[in-house]
Parts: structure tokens; sequence; C-alpha cells
């Protein structure tokens, strides 16, 4: 949660609109009824991780070319390996978001202003 919290307010700060969801199956009913532009998402989630998230953004038709973005604490080559391999766009270690990688990854994910 406080990394969330962290997350969304250094979007907002930057001009982009936010909505939390508390996990995947959250926010893959919130991406069904409103799609967004992006997804930011943990890998380490209850219901639903990060890595299935991705993959059933990137099997739903309506939904895979939504840029995912996973921010994790999970730091190894083959943690690494996974989330691409998932079809996540970019993958952040926790820490590299506040060096400012969260919005260099948005800003070449998304570039036109927010």
């Amino acid at each position: 949660p406080t990394t969330r919290a962290a997350m969304k307010t250094i979007l907002e700060i930057a001009g982009y609109a936010v909505a939390p969801a508390a996990d995947g199956e959250e926010a893959l009913q919130r991406l069904a009824d409103s799609p967004c532009q992006l997804v930011v998402s943990d890998i380490q989630m209850p219901r639903l991780d990060g890595l299935e998230l991705t993959r059933r953004i990137r099997a739903d038709p309506r939904l895979r070319s939504v840029p995912v973005v996973l921010v994790t604490s999970l730091d190894s080559p083959e943690d690494r390996a996974a989330g691409l391999e998932a079809g996540a766009d970019a993958y952040l270690v926790k820490r590299e978001v506040e060096h400012g990688k969260l919005l260099e990854a948005v800003r070449r994910l998304l570039p036109e202003e927010p």
C-alpha cells in the first residue's frame, strides 16, 4: 500500500489520472469497466499476481495494446525475464521508482503529454 500510494502521488503530480486497485482481480474488473492507457502493477499481490494480470491483459483483444509496467521488489534476472515474458513493457525494481525511473517509463510508453 505504501509503494502504491507513493506511485499514485508521483504520477498525479506529473499530471496523470490514476485509478488504483488493491490487487490484480480488482484491476481486471476496472479495466473491463473502463479501459485505461497504461497499467502499473506489482508482481506480488493477493488473488491475482502481476504476472498473471499481465498475461490476461495480453490475452484480451480489447486490452492487449495497453502498456504494462511491473514494479516489484523482485530483482533477480530470472524475475525480470519472467515479467518481460509475461508481456510487460517495462520492469522496475521498487527502489528505482524513487530515482525517477517510473516517470521515465510512463513517458516512454505514453509519449503524449498527460
